[in-house]
């Protein structure tokens, strides 16, 4: 190590010392810079030894190494988290009489994914459907009311021939009137029915538990057989897309809008960088920290990436780290 430059490796040409490679690591920085000592116009006396030639290729790269930790932005650390995070139950008491998924298992917006025991809720509902659907009352009303229009309308033919009395035509009204009443009595009870068999199909309804987004189930907490009052069932997370949330120092505030692209770098073996969209930005500081907090969405449709993942951010408009740096090829060093 001589001021922050490591030595790693170096490898002699086929002929000239001039042609030797070194493989340094500057300090602050994780990546290696291949260097080859041809590329610097370096006196002879650098070349006589590998040493030499060594320090002299260091005291060369000392004023870009001063740059570089100057100017160099380490990537802030973040984490991968689920978009949703749902434990579901229900709002009924009852006996869990099948569960549909396990852990692991995905699961579509609106699916079953548990029942609960539904032989009361099936028979009352049977008995509402059967009542919603009987219309014989109804029937009954309006042939009644049809029989007393005709009389009415008879009545009022031999009223106005004078062979009836006022008294028998207004008796003949009222029972029309009543009729009417009657029918309309037999349609407030076939809707009060109808409302009946609904709220029947809802009590059986709440009986299933449904996913309420796609998802993965994360955890099974009850199983077949137990009694469910006021616990979940079932814990599951939505990875499509994915949340990032990213600690930034007060520095940063005021430069992070909404729908600024970030290259997110999840610390997983064969993950690729990727591009999330700042969604959210904290107007609160915490004092302790002095950071502020940034939501960034990650789309993840294949869900080759799972959630949980510890991770690094790279703002657009910074210099991400390179694997490799090519040196200048101005004269650096003369004596």
């Amino acid at each position: 190590m001589y001021r922050g430059l490591e030595i790693l490796d170096r490898a002699p040409g086929l002929s000239r010392m001039q042609d030797w490679l070194f493989l340094v690591r500057p300090r602050h920085s994780n990546r290696v810079i291949a260097m080859s000592l041809r590329r610097f116009q370096l006196k002879p006396k650098c070349l006589e030894t590998g040493r030499l030639a060594a320090l002299c290729l260091f005291a060369a790269l000392l004023n870009m190494v001063d740059v570089h930790a100057a100017s160099y932005d380490p990537p802030l650390g973040c984490l991968i988290q689920p978009d949703q995070v749902a434990e579901l139950g229900t709002p009924v008491v009852g006996l869990l009489e099948k569960l549909h998924v396990d852990r692991g298992d995905w699961v579509r917006e609106g699916q079953v994914l548990a029942s609960l025991s539904t032989e009361v809720e099936l028979a009352f509902l049977e008995v509402a459907a059967s009542r919603a659907q009987g219309s014989a009352d109804l029937r009954a009303a309006e042939a009644d009311l049809a029989y007393h229009r005709q009389q009415l309308a008879r009545a009022e033919d031999l009223r106005k021939q004078e062979f009836l009395a006022v008294q028998s035509l207004d008796q003949h009204r009222a029972e029309t009137h009543r009729a009417r009443q009657r029918v309309n009595q037999a349609l407030e009870q076939q809707r009060h029915w109808e409302r009946e068999f609904e709220l029947a199909q809802a009590q059986l309804d709440q009986r299933a538990i449904r996913s309420p987004f796609d998802g993965v189930v994360v955890e099974r907490y009850r199983s077949p057989g137990e009694r469910i009052e006021n616990s979940p069932i079932l814990k599951i997370a939505s990875l499509d897309p994915l949340r990032v949330e990213v600690f930034m120092p007060v520095s940063r505030y005021g430069s992070i809008k909404v729908g600024v692209p970030v290259t997110v770098i999840p610390e997983l073996n064969g993950a690729t960088p990727r591009e999330a969209v700042v969604v959210r930005v904290d107007s609160v500081i915490d004092p302790a920290s002095n950071t502020f907090r940034v939501q960034l969405q990650l789309p993840n449709p294949e869900h080759t990436l799972p959630a949980g993942l510890r991770c690094r951010v790279h703002l657009d408009g910074l210099a991400p780290e390179r694997d490799t740096v090519a040196a200048s090829s101005s004269p650096l060093w003369a004596q």
